[in-house]
């Protein structure tokens, strides 16, 4: 597949968005799928309130229906796709506890865990046992790509790697989806570089990331600031699945910290925060935690946290080209 096939997955899966958001967006109003605002968040977030969520169900339809147009020409599709897929249902599962089942909290923490560890291990025997994967991964700025130089693990280093990288990655982007359009811009950003990555080195995974570019197109027309619909959980935890995922099968995953620092940051921030309060017994490093709220009540609109967080996704996607 080269840039211009590619035009095809972008477009068939941003015409499937843009045209399912006006249809589930009322369908989600109907259903009174609102979103739920926690009351120790930010105070202007109030106003978000019944906002419909789950929205990440159009995102998953327009991938999942793209995709499934290449399954049998390009392997590296279903590991993608099925981790996409597999950790989006989770994210339904935990919206539908919030929204529907009225508990603010959704799936216990360890009820999610064990599910996401439940997806990974699928993810993990397909990549080893399937497709026969090395064990490799590529560093940055070794110049790997050119001269076919990696670095491989031992699976017993490995396995629990790839676990850390599947599960990190999920939560990282979940804490980014707090903002209208956040998670969404920043993804978007980190799909065009693996698009890119993937047809540069000829990987069967270019349909499916030009998919997920194309989606979260259309979506966006209807998820930035002020928001018609939020992606919840099942749009976050989708979209951490879909960069792991890929990542791991580029060989790539060390590059999560380059393009996805946004992501990073956003856990750094909170596990800061909750250290440190625990530690000085009530004391703060950020007015609020992720970090993006800490700017919010620093005086910054929402608008200008995307925007920043954006361009900053942009730049390190451009360094993490450099890198390869």
């Amino acid at each position: 597949m080269d840039y211009f096939d590619t035009v095809i997955p972008v477009l068939l899966s941003f015409s499937i968005s843009i045209i399912l958001c006006p249809v589930v967006i009322p369908f989600l109003k109907r259903l009174k799928f609102g979103q739920y605002v926690r009351e120790d968040g930010p105070r202007s977030h109030l106003k978000k309130a019944g906002t419909p969520t789950m929205g990440g169900l159009i995102i998953l339809i327009s991938v999942a229906v793209t995709s499934s147009l290449y399954l049998r020409d390009y392997p590296e599709i279903l590991p993608i796709l099925f981790s996409t897929v597999g950790f989006g249902l989770i994210g339904f599962l935990d919206d539908y506890i919030k929204v529907v089942m009225r508990r603010s909290l959704g799936l216990r923490a360890w009820q999610k865990l064990v599910l996401q560890f439940g997806v990974t291990v699928i993810f993990a025997y397909y990549y080893t046992e399937q497709l026969h994967y090395e064990m490799q991964m590529l560093i940055p700025f070794t110049g790997g790509i050119a001269t076919g130089r990696y670095i491989s693990l031992p699976i017993g280093l490995f396995l629990p790697f790839l676990f850390f990288v599947m599960v990190g990655t999920v939560n990282g982007t979940n804490f980014t989806d707090g903002l209208d359009g956040l998670a969404s811009s920043v993804t978007l950003l980190v799909a065009v570089f693996f698009t890119v990555v993937a047809i540069g080195t000829g990987s069967t995974a270019a349909p499916v990331c030009a998919a997920v570019a194309g989606a979260l197109m259309g979506f966006l027309v209807f998820n930035v600031y002020p928001a018609s619909v939020f992606m919840g959980d099942t749009g976050s935890l989708a979209l951490g699945g879909f960069v792991a995922s890929t990542a791991l099968l580029l060989k790539m995953p060390l590059y999560i910290l380059i393009v996805g620092a946004i992501y990073l940051i956003e856990v750094l921030s909170v596990i800061l925060q909750v250290g440190y309060f625990k530690i000085t017994h009530g004391k703060r490093i950020f007015k609020m935690a992720p970090i993006h709220h800490h700017f919010e009540q620093s005086g910054w609109s929402e608008t200008k946290v995307v925007a920043v967080f954006s361009i900053v996704t942009a730049l390190f996607c451009l360094i993490a080209l450099a890198a390869l």
